[in-house]
């Protein structure tokens, strides 16, 4: 005799799997099964998320985004975000007009489960790096227009596209100016109006290209009808169609991934896994959707306040510490990518504001412009500039300033002598604009135990620049 388990899971499958089963045949085998945790049950749940995911996907369009994002939050997207991945992937690159689609389509599920963006953004990055690698044009160019429209909808940080802009340029070839200028018309009027030192940047760059001479003259023509496409301020190429402008800037979630990041693609999300928690998390998802699509009746609102202040504490109990650092490296690469990218101090400041630095880790910006400072050749006056019109925000960014200045004061020893002389010259500015407290130099004690050679040289270019910049009798006032 054969296991009946066995046998249904070979009658909705088949031997070999993904066999297709009437509906009717299908009802009649689901009636067999009584056990919901059981692994026919689950593969036969999960075919069937895979059919809806797909269906939905291939008929998304313009006219119908709003009645087919409501539909696709009925899916559990948390169980199938990789076969959403995966299948929309698949759909952009067999029809690239319709990726503003796809794009917006994204954004708002993005806002609702961050984990999916993230997801589909580390996909087309590994799908990009292994395409250019081995010069698959077409899908660089697949992959890049949809990473383009990420960037457009904010799904993505504009750090993405310069970092691939700068990939594609700094080689060039027929194929990688294709790509780039593909890429560019798509995303130049976003970063036109978001970092317009970077765009003009990247044209000049294009410029020297076309001087060069070192492209065939298709592809310099296509080079020339992108500068005239952005003579004409990419009117024909907008950031996000109108139609499609679905979610407020406020409430989407920006994914700060790096093109040459470590990228988790989590491919085994993309096949069947018996899940041994599959109810609890069924119920957890349906509980998610009843929230996201307002399903609850006018009865149950006292009774879902009481739950969700229930699972908020549940949450606040169930917190993983990240003992790895993994998000204060995370930010601190944000910061030092942000800061290179600008090429005047007050553009710098606004992007440093619009990356939403967590709560008591503003030190950590602090450091990181010091750090930039000292490893600079000498002394340069923008980061000056952009320590002192943070001090002048607000308190809170003075006192981190100021405990930016103790830490390194007392690590001072570890710099060698020219990094010792930015430090010095950065914090002498700050000092003589006063934007920093001077209460600072209470940490100074200038004895021969509680100095070194390294402190003593530090102090001593500092107050020099003071002189400088103050003169000394106002200096001698002040002290």
């Amino acid at each position: 005799m054969t296991d009946p388990q066995q046998s249904v899971t070979e009658k909705l499958f088949g031997r070999t799997g993904g066999a297709y089963l009437p509906p009717a045949k299908m009802r009649q085998l689901q009636a067999q099964i009584t056990d919901k945790s059981s692994e026919d049950y689950q593969r036969m749940t999960w075919e069937a998320l895979k059919k809806s995911i797909n269906g939905l996907i291939n008929k998304i369009n313009v006219s119908n985004i709003k009645n087919i994002v409501p539909e696709l939050f009925s899916e559990n997207l948390i169980r199938g975000r990789g076969l959403l991945c995966k299948s929309i992937m698949k759909a952009q690159s067999v029809s690239l007009p319709f990726t503003p689609v796809y794009a917006s389509m994204i954004a708002v599920v993005n806002t609702k489960f961050p984990v999916i963006g993230e997801l589909l953004i580390m996909r087309l990055l590994s799908q990009f790096r292994k395409a250019y690698k081995r010069s698959d044009k077409q899908v660089c160019l697949a992959s890049s227009k949809f990473l383009a429209h990420l960037v457009n909808q904010r799904v993505a940080s504009e750090i993405i596209a310069l970092q691939l802009l700068m990939l594609l340029l700094e080689k060039p070839t027929n194929d990688s100016v294709e790509v780039a200028v593909g890429f560019m018309r798509e995303v130049g009027m976003f970063l036109l109006e978001e970092a317009p030192k970077a765009s003009i940047a990247v044209f000049e760059r294009f410029r020297a290209i076309l001087h060069e001479g070192s492209i065939d003259k298709r592809t310099q023509y296509m080079v020339e009808v992108l500068f005239q496409i952005r003579k004409e301020k990419f009117k024909d190429h907008p950031t996000v169609p109108e139609d499609l402008d679905i979610i407020e800037e406020e409430d989407q979630i920006t994914h700060r991934i790096g093109l040459t990041d470590e990228l988790d693609t989590q491919d085994l999300l993309n096949v069947f896994r018996k899940d041994p928690d599959f109810l609890d998390h069924e119920r957890e998802y349906m509980q998610m959707k009843k929230e996201i699509l307002g399903e609850e009746s006018d009865e149950e609102e006292g009774d879902e306040e009481d739950d969700e202040e229930e699972e908020i504490e549940e949450q606040r109990q169930q917190q993983i510490q990240d003992e790895t650092n993994t998000n204060i490296v995370n930010l601190r690469r944000a910061i030092y990518l942000t800061i290179m990218s600008s090429l005047n101090f007050e553009e710098c400041a606004h992007k440093l504001m619009k990356l939403d630095i967590p709560k008591g880790h503003e030190v950590e910006l602090c450091n990181m412009i010091v750090e930039c400072c000292s490893q600079e050749k000498t002394f340069v006056t923008f980061y000056g500039l952009l320590g002192e019109r943070f001090c002048r925000i607000s308190a809170i960014w003075a006192q981190s300033f100021a405990q930016a200045f103790e830490e390194t004061y007392k690590t001072i020893h570890r710099y060698e002598t020219n990094r010792l002389r930015n430090i010095a010259k950065y914090f002498a500015h700050l000092l003589a604009t006063d934007a920093l407290t001077w209460e600072v130099f209470a940490l100074i004690h200038l004895t021969e135990e509680d100095t070194t050679s390294s402190s003593r040289i530090f102090c001593k270019i500092m107050f020099t620049e003071l002189v400088e910049s103050m003169g000394l009798k106002k200096l001698k006032q002040r002290l």
